[in-house]
């Protein structure tokens, strides 16, 4: 990791994810390792910077006092990092029991802004100095639009300084495919460094890395074509017109982790609208069937029957491979598409059910 020097105090900058979770910053910016870079970060320094996916750079002189995340997987990565009091309010909240253990309870205490997008009027009004932005160039969760966002001078006016998890929000812009986590793990040391938490943020990325490394070992030997296909049913995006992830997106960087091959790695984007011929002609060995949460147990459950049954019924579907030999597994989208510590979680996840007996 560079240190630049300005006014004589050294500042840390944490353009880790420019290249590995954008790869189209400024010229001379993108640099493959920048995420590992980012893990050597000087702990507890300020200033600390970040840049967003086109190199434009936001400084810290201190930690923020009141953050708001534009959907649970920032709120998440807050409580985890310890940081979770600094935030006072979020959109796309997490469904109620949906975080482990005592995380629940902590981001119940959140304000919801909004149940979806978070409205421009809520946001500004927050008295927030922080916005951590997940969506950028997705155009939001589901294809849902933006809405009527913030400008950069009006942030500004409400002094609210406005950074992205650029995993996700910039996976568009990668100039080779995603296919492993260290854009997610750049993302967790670079909020880390900002909030002030850098020891527990070296702390989630090590657990990452042990889960990951042991799914590698297990599994890391099987030859490429002996790796199970394997297809990220969007269930929630619609099923008129499937939309699939490409190998931009976290997703592809989990399916391959755990030993399986998307079968839409040779789509250069994070994520695009396909047709079901495209799907049954790639017949996939696996089918995911990624709902998003919907709130409780019960609830999730309901949302994958249908999605299950929707596959099952189908003309266009029910003779895929996956289909009539009932290989689905029920993993929510969130944890496999958006950046999160439980992208290490999915990965061993699926390599348990893909290799039964390999994975501890």
């Amino acid at each position: 990791m560079r240190s630049r020097v300005w006014g004589g105090t050294a500042a840390v900058v944490l353009g880790g994810l420019l290249a590995t979770g954008c790869g189209g910053g400024r010229k001379g910016a993108t640099d493959e390792n920048a995420g590992e870079k980012a893990e050597n970060a000087v702990s507890g320094a300020y200033p600390v910077s970040m840049t967003d996916c086109m190199g434009a750079r936001t400084t810290f002189s201190a930690a923020p006092k009141r953050i708001v995340t534009s959907n649970a997987a920032g709120l998440e990565l807050l409580l985890r990092l310890g940081a979770g009091a600094k935030v006072v309010g979020t959109g796309f909240p997490p469904g109620k029991g949906t975080l482990p253990g005592g995380l629940d309870a902590q981001a119940r205490k959140v304000p919801v802004l909004g149940r979806s997008v978070i409205p421009k009027e809520k946001l500004l009004g927050s008295g927030a100095d922080l916005y951590i932005d997940t969506f950028a160039s997705m155009g939001g969760m589901g294809g849902q639009g933006m809405g009527d966002a913030p400008t950069p001078e009006e942030f500004k006016a409400a002094g609210i300084k406005h950074i992205y998890l650029k995993s996700t929000a910039c996976a568009a812009q990668r100039k080779s495919p995603v296919t492993d986590l260290s854009a997610v793990q750049a993302d967790i040391v670079s909020l880390g460094a900002v909030t002030g938490t850098s020891a527990q943020a070296r702390k989630l990325v090590a657990g990452m890395k042990e889960k990951t490394d042991a799914v590698r070992k297990a599994v890391g030997g099987t030859a490429e074509s002996a790796r199970p296909t394997y297809f990220f049913f969007d269930y929630d995006a619609g099923t008129k017109q499937p939309t699939v992830t490409c190998n931009r997106q976290v997703a592809n960087a989990v399916i391959t982790l755990a030993g399986a091959r998307n079968v839409f790695a040779d789509c250069d984007r994070d994520y695009r609208q396909a047709s079901w011929e495209d799907v049954i002609a790639r017949n996939p060995d696996w089918i995911q069937l990624g709902v998003r949460d919907r709130g409780s147990g019960p609830a999730n459950k309901k949302a994958f029957d249908e999605a299950e049954r929707w596959l099952e019924s189908n003309a266009a579907t029910k003779g895929l491979k996956a289909v009539v030999e009932g290989r689905f597994l029920r993993i929510g989208s969130e944890r496999t598409t958006i950046a999160g510590v439980e992208n290490a979680d999915t990965v061993e996840e699926i390599a348990k059910t893909l290799y039964p007996g390999k994975v501890g």
